[in-house]
């Protein structure tokens, strides 16, 4: 049945969101024959979304609580382009129940459940009580009213150590922390406050016993409002880091039909209990032995929503139209079956090599060749919210893109992964790629040894220092080498920086460290040196590393791609520098991954590391969030400093040595930039 003649006639729906779902839900709508309005704020003016739409309003300034989370501009916006449906995406407005209220008071139909399905869930605490009354199996912990910091750190400390600290209204990682010891409770009791409070407006706490090596399985749900239920199988989501998920796959591997029935119908039965409409997802934690507990359900359209789609062959934001339209759920339950296996990775702007630091700037490149990698497009897809010259700000989520393939079992599906990742051109911010491939091609993902600490457990294997041999050193001198030669002075060559000497071949020595190091030591073994020489000649050159001697030469081809033959042996390679408050890191990628390394001149001062001095700058773009010490004080390593906020997520600067604050630069609240000195700071002697 067409939209327009459902019980609930829809011609016009309106999303609430920006980014990647906005997009997602654009695309899905115009193939239902509906149009489209996007909304924006003042930092999204030419955003990918807005693009796409068939109109466009303006909703306010770039913060989101002036603009997407104004629950009055997203209203009235829907009043002048005459919307009948608002579709909420995920995050922002999507789980406020008053949100739902007001269109409900508007006439205009909210794609999603209902306000007292969202309120029932959207309060983990009453939630967790709820399911307990209901029979669902909970993990221990602590979800009660009172709120004073003293009585939810005698709570941590009855329920034990490690203990995770949640927000009660929240999702997606924010203001959460896992504490491993009671003298750690009140500074991530703070941190936790500060950032629920930030994204929901409130922050209460809830407290759980933080399993140590559970996975995270979720199950998706789908209820009409004739009082049909299904679930379209599970996904596990068991990769996070900050509890926000990186890699999502389904089915789950090793789950067993009957396990997965019993945790369908328990899912099932949860969403029913409390008059749930629409697509919601119920939250698992599923333990070695198992036995599984009752989460959080998110009563929304998840991200990871596109691996049950690959896995079902259905449109998850079509049935949501439909519903929303009055429309009984297309499918039951004996209809539904799984094919093959999908996985979906989540590509950030962040920097994995400096804490997952979010990144900001300017996308000089952004796409997928699914030809040139040799993939078929009807087993990948790529949903993104950016193009090529698209501006990533530090206002919104990190988020770019996610990467969805589908293979006739996991081990085709990974691989297909493995290949798209390797085609996935990023140029001009720093992303999660390299990370990502180096995630799905560990021997523990390859063998499903997952659970939700899967990162820091293979910590030390994911972030190993690579093992370069000469041939990687040298390729890595010939494009350090490139760059000097691009920025030679064609007035005198006494102001030249491409090694030349007067009657003499041309001269450069290039030290080379991985980034785990930043020692300005050039005798530390962590640095390896190469001698560069070129003949007067020709445009070779002749590079010795240690006892090897490598002849070399770089060619330019398409945009950041390179040719490095040397000895013969020409290949292929993406070649970038990235400036960074440590030093300029060279970056080499090919399919099997990136090489991150440091690279400086030792034949010329003003290409040197400079040595550190008594300040600290801003890793990233963001917002001063708190000082947590006061200026003049005496402090040792590593004690906090100050707090700052980008992308919803703190970051917290730590004393780099002993020594003394001299005073800050901001105060709480100032917006600050990458690279603005925050502390003056001296080093004891």
């Amino acid at each position: 049945m067409s939209l327009a003649n459902a019980p609930k006639p829809l011609a016009t729906v309106l999303v609430a969101n920006r980014g990647e779902i906005a997009c997602r839900v654009i695309r899905t709508a115009r193939r239902l024959g509906l149009k489209s309005v996007a909304v924006y704020s003042d930092a999204d003016a030419n955003a990918r979304h807005v693009r796409e739409a068939d109109e466009a309003v303006r909703l306010g300034p770039a913060p989101a609580r002036e603009s997407y989370l104004n629950i009055d501009a997203v209203i009235e916006a829907a009043r002048r382009t005459n919307t009948d449906a608002i579709h909420p995406g995920y995050g922002f407005l999507s789980e406020n129940a008053a949100f739902v209220a007001a269109c409900e008071e508007a006439g205009i139909v909210f794609v999603g459940p209902p306000a007292s399905a969202i309120a029932a869930m959207g309060d983990k605490s009453a939630a967790k009580a709820r399911m307990e009354s209901a029979g669902v199996p909970l993990v221990p912990g602590y979800h009660g009213d009172e709120q004073a910091d003293d009585h939810l750190k005698a709570e941590a400390d009855r329920i034990g150590y490690p203990a995770l600290l949640k927000a009660s209204a929240g999702g997606g990682g924010k203001g959460m922390r896992v504490v491993e010891r009671s003298e750690d409770f009140q500074a991530a009791l703070d941190g936790c406050r500060r950032e629920s409070k930030a994204a929901f407006g409130d922050d209460r706490m809830l407290i759980e016993k933080y399993l140590t090596q559970p996975r995270h399985v979720e199950v998706q749900v789908f209820c009409d409002s004739q009082g049909n239920g299904v679930y379209l199988f599970e996904r596990d989501c068991s990769v996070q880091r900050r509890h926000q998920k990186v890699l999502e796959e389904a089915p789950a591997p090793g789950m067993s039909d009957a396990l997965r029935r019993e945790m369908g119908e328990a899912a099932v039965r949860a969403a029913k209990e409390i008059g749930y409409v629409g697509a919601g997802t119920v939250e698992f934690l599923l333990d070695a032995d198992g036995r599984f507990y009752f989460m959080e359900m998110n009563t929304r359209l998840q991200v990871e929503h596109p691996v049950t789609e690959m896995i079902t062959g259905e449109d998850l934001v079509e049935w949501q139209l439909r519903v929303a339209a009055g429309l009984p759920l297309p499918e039951a339950q004996d209809d539904l079956t799984i094919s093959g296996h999908a996985f979906e990775a989540r590509l950030y702007a962040e920097d994995p090599e400096q804490d997952f630091l979010p990144a900001t700037g300017t996308l000089e490149r952004f796409g997928l060749d699914l030809t040139g990698a040799g993939l078929d497009a009807k087993r990948v897809r790529l949903d993104s919210g950016v193009e090529a010259g698209d501006a990533v700000s530090m206002h919104y989520d990190p988020m770019l893109a996610k990467l969805i393939v589908h293979g006739d079992d996991r081990d085709q599906a990974l691989a297909t992964l493995n290949r798209a990742l390797s085609a996935l051109d990023v140029a001009g911010v720093i992303t999660n790629r390299a990370f990502l491939q180096r995630l799905a091609s560990h021997s523990a993902f390859k063998q499903a040894d997952l659970d939700t600490r899967f990162i820091e457990h293979h910590h030390d294997s994911l972030f190993a220092a690579p093992r370069l041999d000469a041939q990687a050193y040298a390729a890595a001198a010939l494009v350090a080498i490139d760059r000097l030669q691009d920025e030679a002075s064609a007035d005198s060559p006494w102001a030249r920086r491409d090694g030349w000497r007067l009657n003499a071949p041309a001269a450069i020595r290039i030290a080379l460290t991985d980034p785990a190091h930043t020692s300005d030591d050039a005798d530390s073994d962590a640095i390896v040196t190469v001698q560069a020489e070129r003949p007067m000649t020709d445009n070779d050159w002749r590079l010795h590393i240690g006892g090897d001697t490598l002849n070399g030469r770089l060619q330019r081809l398409e945009g950041d791609a390179v040719a490095i033959t040397l000895d013969g042996h020409r290949r292929r390679l993406l070649a970038r520098i990235e400036r960074t408050a440590h030093g300029d890191i060279l970056i080499l990628g090919d399919a099997q991954g990136e090489t991150r390394l440091f690279w400086r001149r030792l034949d010329a001062v003003d290409h040197g590391h400079h040595e550190v001095d008594a300040t600290l700058t801003a890793p990233m773009h963001g917002t001063v969030v708190a000082l947590l010490v006061e200026p003049d004080q005496t402090v040792e390593k590593g004690t906090p400093l100050m707090v700052m906020e980008a992308m919803k997520m703190e970051h917290t600067l730590n004393a780099p040595a002993d020594g003394h604050v001299e005073s800050f630069h901001f105060q709480a609240g100032d917006t600050v930039g990458q690279g603005d000195v925050l502390v003056e700071f001296t080093v004891a002697e």
